[in-house]
Formats: C-alpha cells, structure tokens, sequence
C-alpha cells in the first residue's frame, strides 16, 4: 500500500523570516503539509509586485525548512519554485502580515504579491493580514480560519487565475468569516519634513491615513473586519474592464 503523500507548502511573507506572524504560520501549516520558507532577510513592507532585475539576489538557508532572501516577497517566490523547491508546491502562503492588505491596500503590499506571483505561476495562493503593526500579536485567535482556508484550497483548489486574500481585525474572538468584495477606498498621503541629508538633500517621510469611501457598505473587507469577522476576498490577475472593453468595442 503506497503510503499518502503530504502536500508541500511555500511559506513566505513581506516582513522578514523573523518576523512573528509568518513563524505562526509556518507552525500551523506543519499540521497540513510539508512546509519551505522563503521569505525576505529583513522588511519588505510595500513592495507590492516588485522584483529585483538590477543586482544580484541572495539566498542564506537558515535552517531546515527555512530560507532568507536579499530580494522581495515576489523574488522570494520566484526563487524557490526555480531554484530551491524540488516541484511545484501545492499551496502557497503568505503573511501572516502585521498590518491589513484590505481594499486598495493590496495594490501596494508585499504579502499579496506574492501570492499574485503564485497565482501566475499556476499555484493556489492565500494571503493572510492582520490590521495591527504591533511586532508582538496574538494571532492563535485566527488559527481556525487559517486553517481552514488552506485545507479547502488544498482539498479543492482555486479557479484559474484566481487567488486569496484575507484580512483579520485585531480581536480576541472572531464575530465570523465574511466572503465579501474590495472596498473603494482612497489613501490620503503626506511627506512629513524630515530635514536633509549630508549632501543637503531635502528628506521626507511618508505616512497617511486611509478613507473608506463605502463605509456602509455591508458587502466589503472594510465592513468585515469593522465588525470583527475575517473578510476572505477572491482576487483576479485579469484586470480587464469587460464592460469599458465591450462599450469601447462597439463605438469602433
């Protein structure tokens, strides 16, 4: 009798293979699967769907199961389905990240590109947040629907071309889980003066704050996570807008 084989899981995240939430991942994954780490050296936060073309990327394995990479998230996945992994995984995760990746969010984020990264390689993708940036979270109240998640995109798999996004709020017990849309949202950005440099350059930092521009709306990520539910968003590499595509077709 051929003994079951165990699914092979990629682990990587955007805030470095020391950072706490992808080290709880990578814990509960090891329940489902036979995990691989890949994941940045240090910070990588915003990095969206970058990758590192003009010098060269480096690789350190850590341990085991664990990989650091000089590059991004994407470079990050890249690598291991052509360099470090022996075949194709059958799930890839990312996150958990310190920080929510809901509505427009995600365009910017690391964690999600990688999972984009993924979803174009041909490999199921889930991306995991957490609305906090504290560095030390609880995240054992999650568990359950990290896990579950995984198991059924492992069990099931995912349509062509189509991945995951999740986005938890910072609570001790989850109201629920929501299948829901993106928010329409809109980041307000401000450079803050942050004096100059040695060579008298002006220097500036960014920070901003978000609006949700449906805040009632009960069908998006934002309402899931304000009343406490994880908001499970299914994403689409086609970008196409159909309905401008057929309107613009026929004013030819």
């Amino acid at each position: 009798m051929t003994a079951k084989v165990r699914p092979t899981i990629l682990i990587t995240n955007d805030d470095g293979y020391q950072a706490q939430g992808i080290q709880f991942l990578a814990s509960i994954m090891r329940e489902l699967g036979d995990i691989v780490v890949v994941a940045p050296d240090s910070a990588r936060s915003g990095a969206g769907c970058s990758i590192t073309p003009t010098c060269p990327v480096s690789i350190q394995r850590i341990d085991e199961t664990t990989y650091a990479c000089s590059g991004t998230p994407v470079d990050c996945v890249k690598i291991a389905l052509e360099k470090i992994l022996p075949c194709k995984p059958d799930l890839v995760v990312s996150g958990i990240n310190h920080g929510d990746n809901a509505s427009i969010s995600l365009h910017y984020s690391g964690t999600v590109g990688a999972v984009l990264e993924a979803c174009m390689k041909g490999v199921p993708a889930i991306g995991y947040s957490l609305r906090t940036h504290k560095k030390e979270c609880d995240f054992a109240p999650y568990a359950e629907v990290v896990i579950e998640w995984a198991k059924r995109v492992l069990h099931d798999g995912l349509p062509e071309d189509t991945c995951l996004n999740i986005n938890f709020p910072e609570v001790k017990k989850l109201a629920g889980a929501k299948i829901c849309r993106m928010a329409r949202g809109m980041w307000h950005t401000e450079w803050l003066d942050a004096g100059t440099d040695e060579d008298g350059k002006n220097i500036y930092t960014l920070t901003g704050t978000f609006n949700n521009l449906e805040p009632d709306a009960d069908d998006t990520d934002y309402w899931a996570i304000d009343h406490d539910m994880a908001a499970i968003t299914p994403l689409k590499l086609d970008m196409t807008d159909y309905l401008t595509l057929e309107r613009m077709s026929g004013e030819r």
